[in-house]
């Protein structure tokens, strides 16, 4: 078989409701498979307002909002509607991108019908707790997360050192790598405006400190505050620049009055943003893979980063930018406040970043993807079943 044989049933707690690295991810990809003639179908939950529009064809999944987070919604059933639309499809893969009520219950039809299975690793779920004072439940969540992952015939993970974590975890035996690409049209250093840094307050020779991502706390907020509290003590000359939205902008704000936000963007105008900065600071630990780190990187920008999966697969310890670990302050402010005061570091970590990034290419990192899935197809031909779990 090749690409042009593949019907894939793909399942996605958040397709295009709310825009992110990982739904857009998936929606590239749904559309390089369409270019190359597989046939597709997408189930996830919808809204009547989404984010963008989809690529290939999208069945509404029964799904509820997210108790103190609307925004998102967890799709909670393979409803006989569903399972119809499945048998009429007759998809000869299932591809589940988010370890939620409806990919267990996909998970299990899809064994049912003796269907090969690939899950893609999007977010660290497991490190979500910490962030609001349930730390203590990271271990039962990681427990279900390999319950879920081992029954499949395949992983893919978007960095080597997700992928590196997985296997520590034993989600899988058999985990891949599916990364992330670049527009470089839309991230390149060429992007960069200093009429529009100056129309929001940034002068030309004031180092501009990125934050780009949703305005949540798991983003590590709280650490990014912080750190820049600790550079405003130490009177290291910057300014703030932050693009996102979320609802934990208001936090953000109230903890960084002197900060610029832009709120959200996108195309030429995330371009345009990426670029007017000097320098990404990124402290999050819960990426499997940093889509906004590259972007930095694309447009030669340094990048001061929690040494944590997905960032440990991009930054370059003192070649690209900096690792630092998790929650740590001071070192964090070190970092920064190294490439505020010199110019030529910055530049010369802004090259190396930017050279970096040229190696990610989005036909490159789907083709992989497609390659996982062909093989796992050929695998189960051959009577090959998941080798990682007894759980029916």
């Amino acid at each position: 078989m090749d690409v042009t044989g593949l019907r894939v049933a793909l399942f996605s707690g958040n397709y295009n409701y709310v825009r992110d690295g990982a739904n857009q991810a998936l929606n590239r990809f749904v559309g390089y498979l369409l270019k190359q003639g597989a046939v597709v179908r997408v189930y996830s939950p919808t809204t009547d307002t989404p984010a963008f529009e989809p690529a290939g064809d999208l069945v509404s999944a029964p799904s509820f909002a997210v108790p103190g987070r609307k925004e998102y919604r967890v799709p909670y059933r393979l409803s006989a509607a569903l399972r119809r639309d499945l048998n009429n499809f007759r998809p000869n893969l299932v591809h589940l991108s988010s370890p939620d009520p409806l990919g267990h219950r996909a998970l299990s039809w899809a064994r049912s019908h003796g269907l090969p299975t690939v899950a893609s690793v999007h977010t660290r779920f497991e490190t979500y707790p910490r962030y609001y004072g349930l730390a203590f439940l990271e271990p039962l969540i990681e427990s279900l997360l390999r319950r879920f992952y081992r029954r499949c015939d395949a992983i893919v993970a978007p960095s080597e050192s997700m992928a590196q974590l997985l296997r520590e975890q034993r989600m899988s035996y058999d985990v891949g790598i599916w990364t992330r690409g670049i527009d470089r049209d839309i991230f390149n250093p060429e992007r960069r405006d200093l009429g529009w840094r100056r129309s929001l307050g940034i002068a030309d020779g004031v180092p501009a400190i990125g934050f780009i991502g949703r305005l949540v706390m798991e983003k590590g907020l709280d650490v990014f505050s912080d750190t820049i509290d600790k550079l405003t003590e130490r009177r290291v000359q910057h300014k703030v620049l932050v693009v996102g939205e979320g609802p934990a902008r208001e936090w953000l704000q109230n903890r960084l009055p002197d900060a610029v936000f832009t709120g959200f963007q996108m195309g030429a105008d995330l371009g345009r943003a990426v670029a007017g900065m000097d320098m990404l600071f990124n402290p999050s630990i819960t990426e499997t893979f940093g889509n906004v780190t590259l972007e930095a990187m694309a447009c030669g920008l340094p990048t001061v980063a929690a040494r944590a999966t997905g960032s440990e697969s991009l930054v370059t310890e003192g070649i690209t930018g900096r690792l630092i670990r998790p929650g740590a302050i001071g070192d964090f402010a070190d970092a920064l406040q190294h490439y505020c005061q010199d110019a030529a570091a910055r530049e010369a970590a802004g090259r190396a970043a930017q050279a970096r990034a040229e190696r990610n290419g989005w036909d490159q990192v789907n083709q992989a993807l497609v390659d996982t899935y062909l093989r796992v197809i050929r695998q189960r031909a051959q009577g090959l079943a998941p080798y990682s779990s007894p759980v029916p």
